[in-house]
């Protein structure tokens, strides 16, 4: 036998198998040209690859804020901040940059003006001491919808969380 034969397929026993399929996104930070990072959500697993780059997962059914920043010589090239929904298998989904499957996009602007109203958006759903990822994902439609037009959002409010916890409860 030399070296050049294939070596046999290494098989992971069903417990060791994953059963919760993750989306998982990549992340990257080099000061000052590539700044990909999270903003809020409740991370399943985290790998860490290297002092830059790591890899957050989440499970179905999570929200997270995805924020992507590049720059060159002449200034900022990408501004960018998307509000994702992990999906379940089999679900349709929207393929993402940096998002492995992809997810539900939730909330998606471009340029740093809109991207900085948003993130005001996330500290005053902050200050009403909810997490930003038990937040109504309607909101999150709202804000992108009414940013889109040109409109001013409505905030978030405790009564519209309430809501959104009942209504959370009895759907299947």
């Amino acid at each position: 036998m030399n070296d050049n034969a294939p070596s046999a397929p290494r098989v992971v026993p069903p417990s060791h198998r994953r059963t919760v399929p993750l989306t998982h996104v990549e992340l990257t930070w080099i000061e000052k040209t590539i700044e990909h990072w999270l903003r809020f959500g409740r991370r399943a697993e985290e790998k860490i690859l290297d002092r830059r780059r790591s890899v957050s997962s989440f499970k179905p059914g999570s929200i997270f804020a995805f924020v992507r920043w590049a720059s060159n010589d002449f200034g900022t090239i990408v501004s960018r901040m998307d509000i994702v929904r992990a999906v379940e298998p089999g679900v349709r989904y929207q393929t993402l940059p940096f998002v492995r499957p992809g997810g539900e996009i939730l909330l998606r602007v471009d340029g740093w003006p809109k991207v900085e109203r948003v993130l005001q958006a996330i500290d005053a759903v902050e200050a009403l001491d909810i997490d930003p990822a038990d937040a109504a994902p309607e909101y999150w439609r709202h804000l992108h919808n009414r940013l889109a037009a040109g409109h001013e959002p409505r905030a978030y409010t405790r009564e519209q969380h309430a809501a959104w916890l009942k209504r959370r409860s009895v759907a299947p």
